[in-house]
Order: C-alpha cells, then structure tokens, then sequence
C-alpha cells in the first residue's frame, strides 16, 4: 500500500482504544472500590489495587514514550545524514523535531526546499506534511 498523508498514521486499535479503555475502567473501579472500603477491613487491599492500576497506567504511558524518544533521535540523525549529502552541510539549528520528523517524508528532490521552507516559517509538522508532492514511505517506525 502507497504511504500518503491520510494514511501514514500508526494506529494499533487493541493498543490505543481497548488497553487504554480497559486502563481506564480498571483505574476508576480502583479508586470506587478504594472510596467503599473507607472504614472497612478491605481498605488496604483496594488502596493496593489502586496502586497497581496506577502503576499500569505509567508503565503503559512509558511503554510509548521511551521507544517514540528513541525513535525521534534516529529520525533526527538520519535526517540530518540526509540533508549532509544533498547540501553538504547538517541540517540548521533551528529545526525543531516535529519539524525534523515531517520532513522525513519528502523525497531528496523536494527536501532541501521543504527544510528551507519550514525554517523561515517555522512550519508546524502537519503543514510540513501537506506541502510534500512526492511522499517517501515509512514502513519501519514503531
């Protein structure tokens, strides 16, 4: 399947809607479950079950955000691998990574521009994305 703007998204329905559901109603039970056993015997258990969904709900958060960070570091390099051999200098300093990230997507005849572009600008990420005439799939992002 060709990669474009409306489809170059990742979305994983069982990750992003039914864990993250699933989360939620565990998270809000905890804190229902933890209110009812005020003055109760059981309060010690339901303050632990809050603590695990708690637990769960930044394990699941850190889950993205450290592989996205990492990701965004190699975007970045390449990026500016990419920019060093068509111009013969890295990319300029003011790039933010949003932007850095966007400009993935542009193929090498319309990448210099973009990059020129988004600086002078200071382009947001999906303006970037909306510019790009010949778009350059990324199939191995996480």
């Amino acid at each position: 399947m060709e990669q474009n703007f409306k489809n170059h998204t990742r979305f994983l329905l069982s990750y992003h809607v039914i864990l993250t559901l699933l989360l939620l109603s565990g998270l809000i039970g905890s804190f229902v479950n933890l209110y009812q056993s005020i003055g109760t015997d059981n309060l010690y258990d339901a303050s632990l079950l809050l603590l695990l969904f708690v637990c769960c709900i930044i394990l699941f958060w850190l889950t993205r955000a450290f592989p996205l960070k990492a990701q965004d570091r190699a975007i970045r390099a390449e990026e500016n691998f990419r920019h060093f051999i068509l111009s013969g200098k890295p990319l300029p300093k003011g790039l933010k990574i949003n932007q850095i990230i966007a400009l993935r997507f542009a193929s090498d005849e319309e990448f210099l521009d973009l990059v020129q572009k988004a600086l002078a600008e200071n382009m947001s990420n999906k303006a970037i994305k909306l510019l790009i005439k010949n778009w350059k799939p990324d199939y191995h992002r996480v």
